[in-house]
């Protein structure tokens, strides 16, 4: 018997869980393969080149972009279309659903993006550099990829969706903040299925490797497997990463309905804002989120079973973020802590969708996948209830706490039960 939740005494039409998931991640392109990934310590990371910057070390995804797009979608659009496309369609796949009866006027989709635009654009100014910068030659595609609504609207143009479709700009909070989204819409009765999550084509702009670079943020390591290692004394910084994780979301009524299978209910979220600076967290308003997560889902800390940080492997943001988790659940016992950026770098505003599918396979497991690459713990990083190198077994898992933060001060935390 799971413990009871606020959201439990709702009516079946106002509950809502997740009955698909759909991914690509640097360590593997559907969920099973990817919590595999986690379970066996497998990273992600690899050598990369981009033009201007060089040589560095990026989260790269392998995936079959002509699975479910021609050549011509793929030329036309955008690398986090594809992202999106992909995750879209394996979500709606995995769900089961009847999906050429689903009345697609009542279909959102909902994606969480950190930025979009700088890749076309920098290939763009790239290509009209060979012409002497004449702008007759910049492409006619620049528009529709470069406007905030791609990649959702590729996705909808992809599955032939009627129903609303929007991107999320939430920074590195995005994939928790297009779950949220697409929740409030069913619960408003906008759509009844929800397509929801986040993408990142990052990898593909020198841009914010340049920048991380600058702020002497930016991971380097001989070995790239060991190079994102958040909480590790010696950790230097971020590992960018692509990929994307998007949810099929549905009422619990309409699940049960057509006998779907459950893989959790969201029971508990809130999003909330620094407002202190650019990009160092405060953890007093991260802790806040969490609270106001807790709160809402009528539970206590110590009910929570995992705890999904956010922690980029950068000297600050993870202290700061340690603290926040200190002030909550540093008397809880029963609280298992982990990291899943440590496997495949930062994926930007896919962090917290596939973050959470990270952990999600642990409602069946009972496993808490570890934080790898910790040699040496940050002693301001240490936590009670860390799971660190190696995976823990749990009795049962009945909740689980996704924590993501993004720039200027963005945080979103959603808690996940199972049903």
């Amino acid at each position: 018997m799971i413990a009871p939740n606020l959201a439990s005494q709702l009516p079946d039409n106002q509950r809502i869980v997740i009955t698909g998931v759909g991914l690509t991640s640097p360590n593997g392109n559907d969920w099973g393969t990817f919590r595999n990934a986690l379970l066996e310590k497998r990273s992600g990371v690899q050598p990369y080149e981009i033009r201007y910057f060089g040589e560095t070390l990026a989260g790269v995804c392998d995936f079959d972009a002509k699975k479910y797009q021609s050549k011509k979608d793929i030329r036309r659009g955008t690398r986090a279309g594809s992202v999106g496309v992909y995750a879209a369609q394996e979500a709606v796949a995995h769900s089961g659903i009847d999906w050429a009866n689903v009345d697609k006027d009542r279909v959102g989709i909902y994606v969480g993006v950190t930025e979009h635009g700088n890749v076309e654009t920098e290939n763009e100014i790239h290509v009209i550099k060979g012409f002497d910068y004449d702008t007759s030659c910049w492409s006619h595609h620049h528009n529709p990829r470069t406007v905030a609504n791609n990649p959702a609207g590729e996705i909808a143009l992809n599955m032939q969706v009627t129903g609303p479709h929007y991107t999320i700009g939430a920074a590195c909070a995005a994939g928790n903040a297009g779950i949220i989204q697409g929740a409030q819409m069913l619960r408003l009765n906008e759509c009844d299925l929800a397509i929801a999550g986040g993408t990142s084509e990052s990898i593909h702009t020198f841009g914010i490797f340049a920048s991380f670079n600058s702020q002497n943020a930016l991971a380097t390591h001989e070995d790239p497997t060991l190079a994102s290692r958040p909480f590790d004394q010696k950790r230097n910084g971020i590992v960018v990463a692509e990929g994307g994780c998007l949810y099929t979301l549905e009422r619990l009524s309409d699940a049960k309905a057509r006998g779907a299978e459950i893989y959790g209910e969201l029971v508990g979220y809130a999003m909330n804002t620094d407002a202190t600076d650019f990009v160092l967290p405060n953890p007093e308003r991260q802790a806040q989120c969490i609270q106001k997560a807790l709160k809402q889902a009528g539970l206590a800390a110590d009910q929570i079973d995992i705890v999904s940080t956010h922690a980029t492997g950068t000297s600050s943001g993870d202290i700061q973020e340690c603290a926040a988790l200190r002030t909550i659940f540093g008397k809880c016992e029963n609280v298992r802590i982990n990291n899943t950026k440590s496997y495949i770098g930062h994926a930007m505003g896919a962090a917290g969708s596939l973050e959470l599918a990270g952990n999600l396979a642990a409602f069946d497991d009972n496993v808490v996948h570890p934080t790898i690459n910790v040699d040496e713990l940050d002693p301001e990083c240490d936590l009670p209830g860390l799971v660190l190198n190696d995976p823990q077994e749990k009795p049962k898992v009945d909740y689980i706490l996704n924590n993501s933060f993004g720039m200027l001060g963005i945080n979103s935390v959603v808690i996940v039960a199972r049903v």
